[in-house]
C-alpha cells in the first residue's frame, strides 16, 4: 500500500512522532511525506531532507497548518496515494479534500477543543497512542488504541562524559524545555529547585535563551547560576539528545498530548519525576520507574483544549527532588529499573506492530450527518479565516504604531481619501 503523511517536518516532537510513523510503516509499505511546513522548514537539513519527502508549497499568510489544496493534490495523484496519516492537522478542509478523492484519512490524536472532537467523524481511522485520547473519541468506530513508545536502540543509556562528571556525588537533574518551557513546567522546576539541599545541579536543555524565555525567574536563574547549581544548554540537540548527561529527568509539565521526552528518558535509564496526571502517569509507577508529582489545581487553557492544564504541587515537586539527593546509594537500582521497564514497555519496534495492524485494516466508511457535519466544518474554518486575518491586522498595525507612527497616519488619511471618509477636523483650541 502507497501511505502517505501529512506533518511538519523539522527538529519538533511532532515531527519525531510522524518520523517513528514511517519507520515502520515503511517494512511493508511504501510512504512518502508531505511537509506542509510549520514553524521551520528542514530543506537542505540530511536529517529531513531526504527523497520520500516532498515540501509543500508555502502560503504567504495561513490559518495554522493550512495548505495549498492544487498542490497536495498533485502529490497524492503523483505518488498515488491510497491512505493519508494527518499529524495535527489543525485545517479541515485538506482532510475533507482528501475523501473527497477517494483516500482513506487518518489522523494521529493529539490536538482537538470541545468544538473540534465532532469534526474527527470525517476520519476513517483515528490512532489513538493514550489512553485519554481514546477515552475522548471511544464514539468513533475508528478509533483504535496504538501504545507509544520510542526507539530503544536509539535512546539507551550512555556513559557520562569524563569532563561533565567532576563531582560523582552531585545528583544531576536533567529537564528539557524545548521551545516550550512554560507549558513543560520549567518555572516550577527552577522554583522548586532552589529549596533542594544537598550535592544536586539541574541542568536544563532549552532551545531558546532561558532567562528571555521565563523573564519574571530571571534573577532566581542568576542566584541558581551563580551558586553553581544550574547549567543550560540552550540550543538545538538531534537524537538521542543529552539525557546521558542527567541522573534524574524531571518533566512537571502542564499538559501533554502524549510526553515523547518521558520514554527517551526512561529509555537512556532516568528514573522520571513527572505530573500525576494523564498521560503522563500512563507512563511512569510511581516509586518504580520514577515518581510521580502532586497537582495542585487544574486551569482551562485558554485556546479551549479538551483537557485542563495541571499545576503541580511545588513543594511535592521539592519533595520528589529531595528523595532522590537523599538516597545517593539507592539512584543505580532505580536507573536500571528505568530501562528495564521501558524495554518492556516503550519498544516502539513492538508497538509499531498494533500500529500495521490498525492501517491494514482501515476502511472508506460512511460519515454519520455527513451534510450536517461538512456544514459546521465550514463555519469553523472561515472562522478561522477571520481571526487569523484579525490577528495578522492586529499584529502589522501594532509594529506600525510602534515603528513608524507617521507611516500608519500617512496610510489612514489615505485610505479614507480613497473612499470617501470626511476627515477628522482638528480640535479647538
Amino acid at each position: 500500500m502507497k501511505i502517505g503523511i501529512v506533518t511538519t517536518w523539522f527538529e519538533r516532537g511532532a515531527a519525531y512522532v510522524s518520523r517513528q510513523y514511517r519507520d515502520v510503516l515503511a517494512k511493508e509499505h511504501e510512504v512518502f511525506i508531505y511537509a506542509r511546513g510549520g514553524e521551520s522548514y528542514a530543506q537542505g537539513d540530511p536529517n529531513w531532507d531526504t527523497p520520500d519527502v516532498t515540501w509543500g508549497r508555502q502560503l504567504p499568510s495561513k490559518v495554522p497548518t493550512e495548505m495549498c489544496l492544487k498542490d497536495f493534490e498533485h502529490w497524492i495523484r503523483a505518488h498515488q496515494i491510497e491512505l493519508l496519516i494527518f499529524n495535527e492537522q489543525w485545517w479541515w478542509p485538506a482532510v475533507a479534500h482528501a475523501n473527497a478523492l477517494g483516500v482513506i484519512t487518518c489522523a494521529y490524536i493529539d490536538y482537538y477543543t470541545e468544538t473540534t472532537v465532532p469534526f474527527f467523524g470525517i476520519y476513517d481511522r483515528l490512532i489513538c497512542n493514550t489512553k485519554r485520547h481514546l477515552s475522548a473519541f471511544d464514539w468513533h468506530p475508528g478509533a483504535v488504541f496504538v501504545p507509544w513508545g520510542t526507539d530503544v536502540s536509539v535512546f539507551k543509556p550512555q556513559a557520562r562524559p569524563a569532563s561533565a562528571s567532576a563531582d560523582k556525588q552531585e545528583v544531576v537533574f536533567f529537564h528539557s524545555a524545548g521551545i516550550s518551557p512554560g507549558r513543560k513546567g520549567t518555572d516550577l522546576l527552577l522554583s522548586a529547585f532552589a529549596h533542594v539541599r544537598g550535592p544536586a545541579k539541574l541542568l536544563i536543555h532549552i532551545q531558546r535563551d532561558l532567562k528571555k524565555a521565563l523573564p519574571e525567574q530571571a534573577a532566581l536563574i542568576d542566584q541558581l547560576r551563580t551558586e553553581g547549581r544550574l547549567e543550560t544548554e540552550e540550543r538545538t540537540v538531534t537524537a538521542p539528545g543529552l539525557f546521558h548527561l542527567g541522573d534524574v529527568y524531571v518533566y512537571p509539565t502542564r499538559l501533554e498530548g502524549i510526553g515523547l521526552t518521558i520514554m527517551e528518558a526512561a529509555a537512556c535509564s532516568l528514573p522520571v519525576i513527572v505530573t500525576d496526571a494523564p498521560p503522563m502517569n500512563e507512563f511512569i509507577l510511581h516509586e518504580h520507574n520514577g515518581r510521580l508529582v502532586n497537582v495542585a489545581r487544574h486551569i482551562a487553557r485558554a485556546d479551549g483544549y479538551l483537557w485542563p492544564q495541571a499545576i503541580v504541587d511545588v513543594a511535592s515537586l521539592t519533595e520528589a527532588l529531595q528523595w532522590y539527593v537523599d538516597h545517593p546509594q539507592q539512584l543505580s537500582t532505580c536507573k536500571a529499573q528505568a530501562r528495564a521497564h521501558a524495554e518492556q514497555h516503550f519498544d516502539w519496534q513492538r508497538a509499531g506492530e498494533s500500529l500495521l495492524q490498525a492501517l491494514a485494516m482501515a476502511r472508506k466508511r460512511p460519515v454519520t450527518d455527513a451534510d450536517a457535519l461538512r456544514g459546521r466544518i465550514a463555519d469553523y474554518t472561515e472562522q478561522q479565516r477571520l481571526q487569523n486575518h484579525i490577528s495578522g491586522n492586529l499584529w502589522l498595525r501594532m509594529w506600525l504604531s510602534y515603528r513608524t507612527p507617521g507611516l500608519l497616519a500617512l496610510l489612514k488619511g489615505l485610505r479614507d481619501f480613497l473612499t470617501g471618509k470626511p476627515l477628522k477636523k482638528a480640535a479647538a483650541p
